[in-house]
């Protein structure tokens, strides 16, 4: 159903004042001047209720990709519902025999609260309202919380068509949204603008990943600016692998991949006789996440011999380490082959265990992100958690979380390359980096993510 203008909610008695202004659609939200933008300080005195305790009523149905369909979003409410009470959440998702692409691994189906029922061709309110009951969702209880990607839902208007015919509060997080973009003078790109311009009437309420799009979207449409909110993607925590030393981190790094990992023994002899991992004097530039073309890996290697001309006194190598996640990536991973030498320049192609891959990321000296297109990351969220040095291209939300988060962060690559030589110069540097890293972890972590979005689906009931 259509949401009426009287509907629209008022967020100041949402969250304790010291973050009204962040998550507020009041004009005090849309700073004028950039000291005016509320930053971290504004929640590190904010102290939470348990989860289960503020009512326990509220249910959420989240609606999107969910394990075991293999996406960034299916991952991302995945993280979330982890730390929800269990009886405040149920997923309605798509039928695994219907959703191909990406994907599917069997071995992870769930039931008990996921109803896996949708068409990916036509997503329907009939089909949604099916799914409802089979979850535990009521209607004057729950709120339906869309979790939106273009690729997901790419069109637009049967997508609103469908919100509009039902009847319960909706809420939908926007995953993809730009606020640097020159097609539509807000930093919105056009099939974004046209999208928000059909949903945002038809919605209680939506959420972006970052003080930039927020501000995009209530410039483009302030008649809707109280609906608009900031709910930063979640971090993950990992103390067992942050309170390692680098060099404790990258010695137990080195044992996995040459004594326990599935590489081949080619590439696990080399590692071995390298000592990459071990030798002090030697600094290594990593990435990690899925062999995906937009990911800019190229420059991992490129950027590892511009540093090694102005660090002469260091061995810099450069390790990528990943997975492909579809065929369509394996021209791209072939051409990073060719990059590759074996001595300091390596493609390690394996998939890590999530714990695997937080100490990756703590074993790198540098883990160095310079993607070509990215709104925001999961393998940041990682990188964060597990106090990691992060260096990475000042771009959109990606660029926003670095710099919030205490990283190295430029717009341009040479001075990203002299940045990272100062740290390599300066080591000491890295001691600061890697304690805003977790401070910012504990800030937006999972659990306090989850607590946000309840927070707000209680004031969308109440409104």
């Amino acid at each position: 159903m259509a949401k009426n203008d009287s509907n629209q909610m008022a967020v100041n008695n949402l969250i304790p004042d010291s973050m009204a202004n962040i998550a507020s659609g009041s004009s005090a939200a849309l700073p004028r001047k950039a000291e005016t933008v509320p930053r971290l300080a504004d929640y590190a005195s904010v102290s939470f209720p348990s989860l289960g305790t503020k009512d326990a009523r509220t249910f959420i149905c989240f609606l999107g990709t969910y394990r075991p369909i293999l996406c960034g979003i299916a991952d991302y409410t995945d993280y979330l519902t982890r730390v929800f009470p269990e009886n405040g959440w149920g997923v309605v998702t798509f039928d695994l025999e219907d959703y191909n692409l990406p994907p599917v691994s069997y071995a992870d189906v769930l039931t008990k609260r996921v109803w896996y029922g949708l068409s990916r061709r036509d997503i329907t309110a009939e089909d949604i309202a099916e799914g409802l009951p089979e979850i535990g969702a009521s209607g004057r209880d729950s709120v339906l919380w869309f979790q939106h990607e273009f690729g997901i839902f790419p069109q637009s208007r049967r997508l609103v068509s469908t919100i509009e015919k039902l009847n319960m509060p909706v809420v939908v997080t926007l995953h993809t949204l730009h606020f640097q973009s020159s097609e539509t003078p807000y930093g919105l790109r056009k099939n974004q603008y046209r999208l928000l311009e059909r949903l945002l009437p038809q919605v209680d309420a939506i959420t972006v990943f970052s003080h930039g799009v927020q501000r995009a979207v209530m410039a483009a449409f302030p008649r809707y600016r109280q609906k608009v909110h900031v709910v930063q993607h979640g971090v993950h925590q990992y103390p067992g692998v942050a309170r390692l030393s680098r060099y404790q981190a990258k010695r137990a790094l080195h044992d996995f991949l040459v004594f326990d990992s599935d590489l081949d023994l080619p590439t696990k002899q080399s590692l071995y006789r390298q000592r990459i991992f071990l030798d002090t004097d030697t600094v290594v530039l990593g990435q990690t996440g899925f062999l995906a073309p937009q990911k800019g890996s190229e420059q991992l290697y490129h950027v590892r011999e511009s540093l090694q001309e102005i660090v002469p006194e260091k061995r810099i190598v450069a390790v990528r380490i990943g997975s492909r996640r579809c065929a369509d990536q394996i021209p791209h991973i072939r051409r990073l082959r060719k990059k590759t030498d074996g001595k300091k320049q390596f493609l390690l192609e394996i998939w890590l265990p999530q714990e695997k891959l937080a100490l990756a990321q703590r074993a790198f000296d540098v883990n160095y992100y310079w993607p070509k297109d990215c709104t925001q990351s999961g393998v940041l969220a990682h990188a964060l958690g597990a106090g990691a040095v992060i260096a990475g291209r000042d771009i959109e939300g990606v660029g926003e979380t670095l710099k919030d988060a205490g990283a190295i962060a430029d717009a341009g690559q040479d001075d990203l390359l002299y940045k990272i030589r100062d740290l390599i110069k300066n080591p000491q540097m890295a001691e600061k980096i890697e304690e805003d890293a977790l401070s910012y972890a504990s800030m937006f972590s999972w659990k306090n993510q989850a607590l946000r979005h309840r927070w707000l689906a209680q004031q969308v009931i109440l409104a």
